[in-house]
This record gives structure tokens, sequence and C-alpha cells, in this order.
């Protein structure tokens, strides 16, 4: 009960529940799920593509806090716009840790 308790204080949630009707762009689906914290909305949420037949997704959480969630959802939108033209179907790569000889 304590573990639930500190859990919802201290981490972060999705600030809805419910489904998410996603934004569609340059064929990718953006899902805004900001998440509560400390009485503001942190921006996050979910990209997806549908790539070869398999639905790859990348979760995008960034440090911007929003006073209400229709604020941090705008800015998500916004953000995996900017994104998305920036990183295209690269977000969806495995990530090398530098040093990581396992990689060669």
């Amino acid at each position: 009960m304590l573990k639930k308790l500190f859990s919802a204080l201290f981490k972060g949630q999705p600030a809805q529940t419910a489904d998410v009707t996603p934004t569609e762009y340059a064929g990718y689906l953006i899902y805004p799920e900001p998440m509560a914290e400390g009485g503001q909305f942190r921006l996050a949420g979910r990209i997806t593509k549908d790539v070869d037949g398999v639905l790859q997704t990348h979760r995008f959480i960034r440090s911007d806090l929003f006073a209400n969630p229709a604020d941090a959802e705008r800015f998500m939108v916004q953000k995996a716009h900017t994104f998305i033209d920036q990183m295209g179907e690269r977000m969806f790569e495995p990530r090398v840790k530098p040093g990581d000889s396992s990689a060669s």
C-alpha cells in the first residue's frame, strides 16, 4: 500500500487513462500522453509507424512541464513533427552507447 502511495506521489503518471486519439503526420501516428508530475504535466507520448509490416514505437519524454494537459499535448505534437522531420525512421534504430564493443 505504501509502495503504491509513494509511486503515485513521486513518479510521473500518464495524465489520461482513456485511449488517446493519434494525430497523423507524414505517415507516422503521434500519441500525446502527458504525465502528471507535481501538479504539472510533463510533455510525453509515443510516435509509431508501420515499417515493413511491423509496428515500430518510439517513446517521447521531454523535460518540458506545463500547467495543464492540453498545452502538454499541443506541444508534444509540435515537437514530434520536428523530431520526425529530423530523424525519420532512424528513430526506431537501436541506440549504441559510446564504448559499446558489441556494436562492431
